[in-house]
């Protein structure tokens, strides 16, 4: 059925433990969130930061978690909601700012089960620290795993799921030797391996670079992990890793009307909910809704599609599943609507005409969509468009929002912003 497709609670999510929330959706089941602010209007407290990062912050009860940069460490810090720093961690050193100021070694973001939290840096220095920031353990990913040879740095955000923590690696060549993706999950208690499997297509050129994040599939029956890189999307079994099915179809090669993309690279994650998996591509390439239910390669298996747009995918902001819709934010602010069954597309309408970097989340009947220049636009839920309003904090915001017990915290450039109805 069409009311499906709304994979939240009823019950209210106070916590933001993870880049998209509390199902990893993009979607909050609370009420009364702001949907209008200024630097001083509905501004619970701003708290300057130490450098920049495009990582979002992740919230549990009372505490506040945020990856940055400050020179050359890179940091995990820990505030309290109101707006107080609590304490700050250094998990690596070595920052590299990348595509000038589009982003640095800081882009993961953390994840947090509500006793510990686990901070992941592009550099592949990654740590644990429990709630009080005393370290747990601390590893090299690419000590451990190889050299990242990927050109923007490895950006993927972990997911977390019982007492695993999964990863994706998916980056191209290394002096000439081709370094194969691969797919990992970790023990979260000590970061030991527990398994590692080879995730092998036939991608080329910078289409072997991945800055997507896995994505997890649970619609209560059917669970597993997505990982998304390489021109395909795939599914792997949460105890082993192997592999269940893969889509390809994001940037053909077997199609005699389309020449192949050479620098393909995905950067938007697929989107989730029950019976549907929502799959972008890049620089205006298709987006695929398949089936979850499955096996084997379904790229040419027409029951698994459920639709394909052949064109206008969001580069960078990952799509938004909510009741029975489909949200696709394009990089310049356009904003797609579609039927989740059919695919029609009900509109495309102009937001704010600027770099869109940030996925949208959903609140309380709402769409935040954030552009690069500070000024994010909340938009009306349904088949119909309506700009409710513009609001403009004037710093450069590239983070995704996240939202917990009523507020909207948003992290720019320069603070740590906390949106409250006053």
């Amino acid at each position: 059925m069409l009311t499906s497709i709304c994979s939240v609670s009823v019950a209210q999510a106070d916590n933001w433990p993870q880049w998209r929330g509390p199902q990893g959706n993009g979607i909050c089941a609370e009420s009364d969130i702001p949907i209008r602010w200024s630097r001083t209007e509905n501004v619970h407290w701003r708290l300057p930061l130490p450098g920049p990062a495009g990582a979002t912050p992740v919230v549990w009860n009372d505490r506040i978690f945020l990856t940055s940069v400050d020179a050359n460490d890179l940091l995990l810090i820990c505030v309290t909601t109101d707006g107080k720093e609590l304490w700050r961690q250094t998990v690596g050193v070595g920052n590299k700012d990348v595509r000038r100021d589009e982003g640095n070694s800081a882009s993961p973001s953390p994840v947090t089960d509500g006793e510990h939290v686990w901070a992941t840096m592009a550099s592949g220095a990654m740590a644990c620290f429990d709630l009080d920031g005393n370290e747990q353990w601390r590893t090299d990913l690419q000590e451990r795993y190889g050299p990242f040879e990927i050109q923007f740095g490895m950006t993927s955000t972990p997911v977390l799921y019982e007492d695993r923590l999964f990863l994706q690696f998916i980056h191209g060549d290394y002096q000439g030797e081709t370094k194969e993706a691969s797919v990992i999950a970790l023990d979260k208690q000590t970061g030991a391996e527990i398994w590692r499997q080879e995730r092998i297509t036939d991608a080329s050129g910078e289409n072997e670079h991945s800055y997507a994040s896995p994505v997890l599939y649970d619609d209560g029956k059917l669970k597993f992990l997505i990982t998304h890189g390489s021109d395909y999307v795939m599914g792997h079994h949460l105890s082993d890793g192997a592999e269940i099915w893969r889509c390809g179809g994001l940037n053909p090669r077997d199609d005699p009307r389309k020449q192949y993309h050479p620098t393909m690279r995905f950067v938007a994650s697929p989107a989730a909910a029950p019976g549907i998996i929502v799959v972008p591509s890049a620089k205006n390439g298709p987006v695929l809704a398949i089936s979850p239910k499955f096996e084997g390669d379904i790229t040419h298996n027409q029951e698994a599609r459920l639709w394909t747009l052949p064109r206008g995918t969001p580069d960078v902001p990952s799509p938004l599943i909510h009741d029975g819709l489909v949200y696709l934010c394009r990089e310049q602010g356009n904003l797609m609507c579609h039927d989740a069954w059919k695919g029609t597309e009900l509109y495309l309408e102009r937001t704010r005409r600027n770099r869109h970097r940030a996925s949208p989340i959903y609140a309380d009947g709402h769409i935040y969509l954030s552009s690069r220049d500070g000024i994010v636009s909340v938009v009306k839920t349904g088949r119909e468009f309506e700009l409710v309003t513009q609001n403009d904090i004037g710093e450069p915001l590239t983070a995704s929002p996240a939202i917990s017990n009523g507020t909207l915290y948003l992290r720019s450039y320069e603070a740590l912003w906390a949106i409250r109805n006053q």
